[in-house]
């Protein structure tokens, strides 16, 4: 499975991606708002993704992790996850998380707009929401461009390497996108 936008390809993970997913941990600009941390070894990096696989893998998909590449030099840029709660809810939870070599240049906002279209158009759900590091400027203007509204925030939950972040919560509901797309 996959999904195309104008400049990039997003693709379920493959454990061929092992170096590239362990490279994109091991950044500390990556890890400043990452509640991962940067890992010891890329034995750790593989048991992460060994849950993801099996996620991806499963008939009934209820956390899909892709690779984002690249089209024009089938490169690999970063991850966006969408995560499904309980059938009834029809409602997700985003992420992502790029190469820091690949910011600013509009490939996460064009990644989640393409996430938003399958999950709204195709898995048929209601709301999907996305957190955020309070300071994490670069995922606060991704997440309100392509729709999201700031619902609230929750105090001191994530334990980042600074210490404790308040977080940002984001939704877009399926009748926002609709308005919001057109």
């Amino acid at each position: 499975m996959e999904l195309n936008t104008s400049r990039l390809k997003l693709r379920l993970i493959e454990f061929s991606d092992l170096e590239a997913i362990h490279q994109l941990h091991s950044i500390p600009e990556v890890d400043e708002f990452n509640t991962l941390g940067i890992p010891e070894n890329i034995e750790q990096t593989a048991t992460l993704i060994e849950s993801w696989l099996l996620a991806n893998e499963q008939q009934e998909v209820t956390s899909y992790t892709f690779a984002i590449e690249t089209i024009s030099n089938k490169v690999f840029i970063g991850l966006l996850g969408l995560k499904l709660w309980p059938k009834k809810n029809r409602r997700a939870e985003v992420w992502y998380k790029l190469q820091p070599d690949h910011w600013g240049k509009g490939y996460a906002t064009e990644a989640v707009n393409s996430i938003l279209d399958f999950g709204f158009n195709k898995l048929n759900l209601h709301r999907i929401q996305a957190g955020c590091a309070v300071a994490n400027i670069g995922s606060i203007k991704v997440l309100e461009k392509v729709g999201m509204l700031k619902e609230g925030k929750c105090r001191q939950v994530l334990p980042l390497k600074s210490g404790w972040s308040d977080n940002y919560e984001y939704a877009i509901l399926e009748t926002d996108y609709e308005l919001f797309k057109k």
